[in-house]
């Protein structure tokens, strides 16, 4: 049965190139990750906010880096892309961002990100947020973009705001965290092209 209408995005798209390194504001680069950002990772995840908002931990630098093993697999896969938010001139690692639940023929995927301690506060995960947008939307392709955060967490609700993710509904008792049931806002941008793909 044939389908009447064209795929947003061909398979490949992601996979039959490299993973770029995008630039942001303020002198932030958003790079592929590297099997040497694993400590930093881990040391990232014993914060107690990681784990108010996040349903793993990492227990040791080594299944950090597995995590980072998956998260450059992942592109290859075109299920997920993940992106290490970076000072440009010091290489500092600030955060992460990342594209999930990709459907390359629908041309949507669901926006992540998280911060460092010491960068929280400073903007980075909103500079980091536009840019993605910008790379998917403008540059890429895709049609839609969801962000997803739990209603009490306010500073990602300010995130989305500020990186033009309208407030679309709430989600009731939509994900676990290790606290129980939490309500998520859903917020989304859509691209600016009108027309269906050809």
């Amino acid at each position: 049965m044939p389908f009447l209408i064209s795929p947003v995005l061909n398979a490949g798209t992601l996979a039959g190139r490299p993973q770029p390194t995008l630039p942001a504001d303020g002198g932030l680069v958003l790079r592929p990750w590297r099997a040497g950002d694993a400590p930093a990772v881990h040391e990232v995840f014993q914060d107690p906010v990681m784990h108010q908002w996040h349903a793993r931990a990492a227990d040791s630098v080594a299944e950090a880096g597995d995590w980072i093993r998956e998260w450059r697999q992942a592109w290859q896969g075109e299920r997920e892309a993940h992106w290490a938010v970076a000072d440009a001139e010091s290489g500092v690692l600030l955060g992460r961002v990342a594209l999930r639940e990709l459907r390359l023929d629908d041309g949507t995927a669901e926006v992540a990100y998280w911060t460092v301690p010491a960068a929280r506060g400073r903007g980075v995960a909103a500079r980091a947020t536009t840019a993605l947008a910008h790379w998917a939307l403008d540059e890429t392709g895709f049609h839609r973009l969801e962000l997803l955060h739990a209603v009490r967490n306010e500073a990602s609700c300010r995130v989305a705001a500020r990186t033009g993710f309208g407030l679309e509904g709430t989600k009731r008792s939509a994900i676990l965290h290790p606290d129980g049931w939490h309500d998520m806002h859903l917020h989304a941008r859509v691209g600016s092209r009108t027309s269906p793909p050809r």
